[in-house]
């Protein structure tokens, strides 16, 4: 079996007139190809009643997680920050806190009321003992200084947790596991032909990676330039085994692992 860490399969790419229960089809098709468990990230205030809903529908094949993404960051974020700490209240129905982090990528406007945002959200995930589930685009820097800001203040704990879509170095992996009891999300990236991921795999380890698919976006080789769903994920699973020189049976028995025990999943 495997699971999806990361999977947006509630968002509207999935429905369509045509369509309606898109969202529910796509999760069926994950359940065809041997994917298990499906983990759905938040992302603002309109996925969460989508995602909710999803979840309802396949309670037995999802699990959520709440948090607000730092693209949607902009003029009204103090407002969006008593707003989404009131949804993740006390962490009840939530595996995680995410899908949380930095992104500078797009625009640096709202740099520092990202930190602010991402600061208080790992914070209260802390609090909950809850895993992050981090985005970080072209702000690792002040992803890490915002972890090692509440570490400082948390010395007895390491903050559990995933930085989702790696794609990063060596050297980013060591600094990375330096704030933190981190795995590293792999998805369709591993695949693309000019990846420098795969030559990395080898120094996050098979017990440090979990699967993703981040759909409706990154679709693996051979679907790349599709819209991804979680049923394409056997593909990622295929290259990680390739790139590590195991089987794909020890790559789905390692990472489902991994994802059990990192956002306590009992199935």
């Amino acid at each position: 079996m495997l699971i999806d860490t990361h999977t947006h399969l509630y968002l509207p790419d999935f429905v369509s007139e045509d369509c309606p229960d898109g969202s529910e089809k796509a999760v069926d098709r994950a359940k065809a190809t041997g994917v298990g468990h499906l983990i759905l990230p938040n992302v603002d205030f309109t996925t969460v009643e989508p995602m909710r809903r999803l979840h309802d529908l396949r309670p037995e094949m999802t699990s959520v997680a709440m948090g607000f993404h730092p693209t949607e960051v902009g003029p009204s974020w103090r407002e969006d920050l008593a707003h989404i700490m009131e949804l993740i209240a006390d962490g009840s129905g939530f595996v995680a806190v995410g899908e949380i982090g930095m992104d500078l990528y797009w625009d640096r406007t709202y740099e520092e009321q990202q930190m602010q945002m991402f600061e208080a959200q790992v914070r209260r995930a802390f609090e909950l003992r809850l895993p992050v589930i981090i985005h970080c685009r072209e702000a690792l820097p002040q992803t890490l200084e915002v972890l090692q800001g509440v570490m400082r203040d948390c010395p007895s704990d390491l903050m559990p947790g995933v930085m989702h879509s790696f794609g990063g170095t060596e050297e980013d992996i060591e600094a990375v596991r330096r704030v933190g009891d981190f795995y590293f999300g792999i998805n369709g990236i591993v695949t693309f032909k000019n990846s420098r991921l795969r030559d990395v795999l080898p120094s996050i380890g098979l017990d440090r990676i979990l699967l993703e698919t981040d759909s409706p976006y990154l679709a693996p080789v051979p679907h790349r330039g599709k819209r991804n769903e979680s049923s394409f994920l056997p593909h990622v699973a295929s290259y990680v085994g390739d790139a590590l020189g195991v089987k794909t049976e020890s790559v789905a028995e390692a990472t489902t692992k991994n994802a059990c025990d990192l956002f306590s999943l009992k199935i």
